[in-house]
């Protein structure tokens, strides 16, 4: 990929996540208010650990993803190269 649209990307992305904090802070006190109003108690963030291994396991997801590729790219590859050394011989 075009190394300007990974940029681009990256820059959306960093633009979705910063909206995102804004919004959840500028509602805060209306959550607090309805909260309070009929009673109900706010959900618990995660908790640092819980994010990190969230992160983990996102991460190791991506990276047998792309284990894999690799090796069905190798495989092939390994069988192109072995077809056309059998055709020559």
């Amino acid at each position: 990929m075009n190394k300007h649209f990974e940029d681009a990307r990256y820059y959306l992305k960093r633009a979705g996540e910063t909206a995102t904090k804004g919004v959840k802070e500028e509602l805060e006190p209306v959550e607090g208010r309805f909260r309070e109003l009929t009673g109900k108690e706010a959900e618990p963030e995660p908790s640092r650990l819980e994010a990190v291994r969230a992160d983990l396991k996102d991460l190791q997801e991506k990276a047998e993803g792309e284990a894999e590729e690799a090796i069905a790219d190798a495989r092939e590859k390994i069988s192109e190269y072995r077809g056309k050394e059998e055709t020559e011989a």
